[in-house]
């Protein structure tokens, strides 16, 4: 019986440690991919930008080495170099075809599922994890700012943008113009489908005004939890991004030389730029969740205000349709809120477009197109229905 017990147990070991084989080989090649095609795009550029490149893949081939060693301590053969994969080669050939820019945004999201493969794995090395987000970093600042030198205000923080260029720090103004559009459309598509389908000035009222206070709360609430949710993520990505600045205050300091390197500044100065900043940690956290996580701390974004701005912009754009029938019916009725919700359609468009700093006349037609599309199709339906129940 012991005997049995002895050569279960060493047939469930075999069979773990050939599991463990196929895994480390399957990270090898992964990592000798990745290597390759780091190389392959240094050779697309030139200057600080092939550097950073051949650096990355430089860890690629310290991962890769790791795995090799893993395979040998355990007796098991090394298989060497091969091809590179499918993916690497459709990567490496657009990047030289067009840029090394056409080809950022698919590495840097694959760098950023991959980080945390090695944050569990007992076989992994020390670093490794580490080095793997240090990547997907340093592709989004070679993608985001890849010329760019970042410049310090007063404060020290990074200027990056000019005085004029003001972003919705409460998320009230985005809220606000997606509900007065949506209580647009949505209330004149549900005005139009009743009317269409010949029921009276109360019926179509009443419709209009269900649809008004409907939409307005529904609106505010899905806001409300949609901003609140948003919220809490990038709260906790920045006391992530505190906790890993408290603990590895070095590797901060490395991405950070690496960012600004990515930026365009020269090693030294990179590395000067980070150590200024890294002096000071309340400096050093604002700056790095700047330039990582692309956030700014001071505006995260208020749900309380979004709600608010989607309720009453949703209710003002529903409204439109719905004042004609406060006042009559009948075929009077029905083409004011036509006419009415046409040019409230291409008001809205129009300012959305002059905000964009795009055609004012573009945006008012996109505009009127999807109103009226939407209109038409209800009222279709609604003159369809009630033809059949007439």
């Amino acid at each position: 019986m012991i005997g049995r017990e002895t050569e279960t147990a060493r047939r469930a070991g075999g069979r773990a440690d050939r599991r463990s084989a196929r895994r480390w080989r399957e990270m090898l090649a992964n990592e000798r991919d990745a290597a390759a095609m780091y190389d392959a795009l240094a050779d697309t550029e030139v200057g600080e930008r092939a550097e950073i490149l051949r650096e990355l893949a430089e860890v690629e081939r310290r991962h890769a080495a790791h795995w090799e060693e893993r395979l040998r301590a355990a007796g098991h053969q090394v298989p060497p170099p091969g091809r590179p994969g499918l993916r690497t080669r459709m990567i490496t050939q657009t990047a030289s075809r067009f840029s090394l820019d056409a080809v950022l945004p698919v590495i840097e999201r694959a760098e950023r599922i991959g980080a945390g493969d090695y944050d569990d794995d007992p076989d992994a090395a020390p670093g490794m994890a580490d080095d793997e987000r240090g990547h997907a970093k340093a592709l989004a600042a070679l993608r985001d700012g890849g010329n760019g030198r970042p410049q310090l205000n007063a404060k020290g923080r990074i200027a990056d943008r000019e005085h004029w260029h003001r972003s919705d720090r409460s998320g009230a103004l985005r809220a606000g113009i997606f509900g007065v559009s949506d209580g647009l459309v949505s209330n004149t598509a549900l005005v139009m489908g009743f009317a269409g389908s010949g029921a009276s000035r109360s019926a179509v009222l009443l419709a209009g005004t269900a649809g008004l206070l409907a939409g307005a709360f529904s609106m505010a609430a899905g806001e409300y939890v949609s901003m609140s949710g948003q919220r809490e993520m990038f709260e906790r990505e920045i006391s992530l991004e505190r906790t890993e600045l408290e603990e590895k205050p070095q590797e901060e300091l490395e991405e950070l030389v690496l960012l600004y390197r990515a930026k365009g500044l020269a090693p030294a100065q990179a590395r000067e730029l980070a150590e200024q900043l890294m002096s000071d940690r309340t400096v050093a956290l604002d700056t790095l969740v700047r330039e990582e996580l692309g956030l700014d701390p001071d505006a995260l974004g208020s749900p309380w205000a979004a709600a608010f701005s989607s309720l009453a912009t949703f209710a003002l754009g529903a409204l439109v349709v719905v004042i004609p029938y406060l006042f009559g019916g009948g075929t009077a009725a029905f083409v004011t809120a036509v006419v009415l919700a046409l040019l409230a359609m291409a008001a809205v468009g129009a300012g959305l477009g002059v905000l964009n700093g795009r055609s004012a006349v573009r945006g008012a037609l996109r505009q009127v197109l999807a109103g009226v599309l939407a209109a038409g199709v209800t009222y279709g339906v609604g003159a369809l229905i009630g033809v059949r129940t007439g």
